[in-house]
């Protein structure tokens, strides 16, 4: 069973759904022991970093995920997802991430390139490290984005793919059994669901 933690933020039903619609056990939980207990988890999210972290906190989710990543367990973060895993981020001062990866989250600077923030529509990922959850997708393809911050990872072997939006920006990492989006396979149609799909795969073989 795939743990979909619920933290009350993100699309968990749209994520749930989507899984469901490519025959996979997942279920959405704001259950410490569930996710303990579950194969794999999915972190999804949309909203503020510190609202994220401060709610993973408040309702004991924090070492649950933490313990499971340390375990090994299959991870897919998305958005949100993806920037809690670093060390800090800058969205409205200062804030701690969980530090799993060394690196930090900033802001789209409109002054650098007039582009519109948030960056919000379909744009292309450039697969640089391909991940096994991407083993169906060309590169090039076309996935969801809706986000102000992206990630800067300090380790560059972790990073899966980028998108261009006025920065190159890291649009997925991958280490392990850590995998992560900025864009949403949820919301990005059939190629999202191949996203999904990949990695229920990969949790089968885990």
């Amino acid at each position: 069973m795939i743990a979909i933690v619920d933290y009350g933020m993100g699309n968990l039903r749209s994520v749930e759904k989507g899984f469901k619609k490519v025959g996979i056990d997942a279920t959405v939980t704001s259950d410490p022991k569930i996710v303990d207990n579950a194969r794999a988890i999915v972190l999804p999210g949309v909203g503020a970093f510190r609202d994220c972290i401060k709610n993973l906190s408040d309702l004991s989710l924090t070492e649950a995920v933490v313990r499971s990543i340390g375990k090994g367990k299959p991870y897919l973060g998305i958005c949100l997802g993806l920037q809690v895993l670093f060390s800090e981020s800058e969205e409205f001062g200062r804030c701690r991430g969980l530090d799993i990866f060394k690196g930090k989250v900033v802001k789209f600077r409109f002054e650098e390139f007039g582009g519109k923030v948030p960056h919000m529509g379909w744009n292309n990922i450039n697969i640089i490290n391909r991940p096994p959850v991407l083993s169906e997708i060309p590169d090039n393809s076309f996935f969801y984005f809706v986000h102000s911050f992206y990630v800067v990872p300090e380790d560059k072997s972790i990073i899966a793919a980028t998108t261009d939006y006025g920065v190159t920006f890291t649009s997925m990492i991958w280490k392990d059994n850590v995998f992560a989006t900025q864009f949403h396979p949820e919301k990005s149609q059939g190629l999202g669901l191949k996203v999904l799909t990949g990695f229920g795969e990969f949790v089968k073989k885990a």
